[in-house]
């Protein structure tokens, strides 16, 4: 059969799990470091950035989303690479492997400059570095540590962890930016003779 109708958002559900559970991980290990943001969620399309500070608390808490960038065909040879070889013109002809790339955003509150229009202080900027620099390593290790087991698979998922970046600072928000390109394996197409 085909992927079932929840194997994308299962996909993006488990990696937002992960990542969560190693912010929070992190947040207890570390003080001073914020955990996962109260408004945890995979999202639809492009994020949107709706809130640094924490809507439950109206603390710093951030926000983090998950979301689909694309999925495109692909094969065990080219693996995260697209597959461009024709498909079948008559009937169902599924790719050996279907590629989903995920974007996971963490967001936190960015330093921000006063009412008099002074700059945030080095302190500030240090601090929120800080922040932003132990969050981007937790987001690592929860992709490498936590997400390969997330599947019944004998071997677990397989996955490119893609590149990460820094976002913002940009409306009082700053964060990073992670990509994740998974395989989810194709199989045959669904009995065209069923109703």
């Amino acid at each position: 059969m085909a992927l079932t109708p929840l194997t994308i958002h299962e996909l993006a559900d488990a990696v937002l799990g992960c990542v969560c559970a190693e912010l929070q991980v992190t947040a207890a290990q570390i003080a001073g470091q914020p955990g996962c943001p109260c408004r945890a969620c995979v999202v639809p399309g492009t994020v949107a950035w709706d809130s640094c500070e924490d809507p439950c608390t109206g603390e710093d808490g951030g926000q983090l989303t998950v979301s689909v960038a694309r999925l495109y065909p692909s094969s065990l040879a080219v693996f995260p690479a697209e597959d461009r070889g024709v498909q079948g013109v008559k009937g169902c002809t599924l790719p050996q492997i279907t590629a989903a790339e995920l974007v996971v955003t963490l967001l936190r509150c960015a330093p921000v400059p006063t009412e008099d229009g002074c700059p945030p202080t080095c302190d500030e900027l240090t601090a929120a570095a800080r922040i932003l620099h132990i969050d981007s390593v937790s987001v690592l290790n929860a992709l490498l540590c936590c997400f390969p087991q997330t599947s019944d698979r004998r071997r677990g998922q397989v996955f490119v962890i893609g590149t990460q970046k820094p976002v913002g600072p940009e409306g009082g928000c700053v964060g990073l930016e992670q990509r994740l390109t998974v395989a989810l394996p194709g199989c045959g197409c669904p009995d065209e003779e069923s109703p």
